[in-house]
């Protein structure tokens, strides 16, 4: 089967943990810091278990739900959570027949910090042997969070796509590829048809403190990606492709955010599967924050994505109803 997105990335877990007033946890804005006390009993409110997450998974599934074939290309141990992340994806329409469960290994579990609407993560990669499975060359790649013991792996993904030069490569970076560094991953920026991260993961990688949104487009461009995206959190997203650059607001919604996780990786995943059944790159930055905004209004990053008719209709209304649109910078 050729497959439209096959997403390549680390699989979790998340149990999340919402922390209540009665927990006296706090946020330090001018540190960046939750605080709870120590050495004490905290109080939480509820818990909830959300299976078969991470940036490609959350991908994979977000294609799915928008009528894409997707198929993940991931790891997970041989236990009851690698089953239950197995039945998720399939649940989900994804193709699981690149998942390999591991005997011996843990499924990646991840804790989730939950204080008003967003969170701390407590995260735990384990240690999988990575390898590239043979598929049918699909119409994007999406290359997106994998452990610290990954970077050959990145090796042979750039020699896949130099080897399938139709396939399509978008790359969204997660904790332990930036830390790589641009140059050990240069042959992925390079080959990269799509790339997106946030403002401040853009200075880190770059190296910069440099805050001109038009000038960070313009050096993330000079890395090879053809289309680049970066988000802003509550004040929109950029994107620059070709010799223009744009500017889009979130999508206009009277409602707080619930909770923010997963709102980067639909942002993400939408852009891609909107280019993959045939939006131009200025159609699919409108299709992202739509996914975005509903994804935020539920519990981890995938209960919120929409279908394409659902997200298409919220596309109209917005339009319709408050002009938003992009806005040339």
């Amino acid at each position: 089967m050729a497959f439209d997105i096959i997403a390549i990335g680390d699989t979790v877990i998340d149990d999340f943990i919402r922390l209540s007033d009665s927990s006296h946890g706090k946020v330090d804005e001018e540190k960046n810091l939750l605080c709870i006390p120590f050495r004490n009993k905290v109080p939480f409110e509820f818990s909830k278990l959300v299976s078969a997450v991470g940036n490609s998974p959350n991908a994979a599934v977000s294609g799915a739900r928008l009528g894409l074939k997707t198929a993940i290309i991931t790891n997970v141990g041989h236990d009851s959570n690698g089953k239950l992340c197995i039945d998720t994806f399939r649940k989900e329409l994804v193709s699981t027949n690149f998942v390999r469960q591991h005997d011996g290994k843990k499924t990646n579990y991840h804790y989730v910090l939950w204080l008003e609407n967003d969170r701390t993560i407590l995260i735990k990669h384990e240690e999988f042997p990575y390898e590239l499975p043979l598929f049918e060359p699909p119409k994007w790649l999406y290359l997106s969070s994998l452990g610290e013991h990954s970077l050959s792996f990145h090796k042979k993904i750039a020699d896949y796509c130099t080897e399938n030069p139709r396939v399509k490569l978008a790359f969204q970076p997660g904790t332990y590829q930036m830390k790589f560094g641009h140059e050990s991953l240069r042959h992925i920026y390079e080959r990269s048809d799509f790339f997106i991260c946030n403002i401040e993961e853009a200075q880190l990688i770059l190296n910069t403190s440099e805050n001109d949104k038009k000038k960070l487009l313009s050096a993330m461009r000079e890395l090879g990606p053809k289309i680049v995206v970066l988000t802003d959190g509550p004040l929109g997203a950029y994107l620059s492709y070709a010799d223009e650059n744009w500017f889009i607001p979130l999508y206009p919604d009277h409602r707080e955010a619930y909770e923010r996780t997963g709102a980067g990786d639909a942002f993400a995943s939408t852009f891609v599967s909107a280019l993959a059944l045939g939006k131009s790159p200025l159609e699919a930055f409108t299709w992202a924050p739509v996914n975005s905004m509903s994804v935020v209004q539920k519990i981890g990053a995938q209960e919120g994505l929409l279908s394409r008719a659902k997200l298409e209709e919220l596309l109209k209304k917005a339009v319709a109803e408050e002009e938003w649109r992009p806005q040339k910078i």
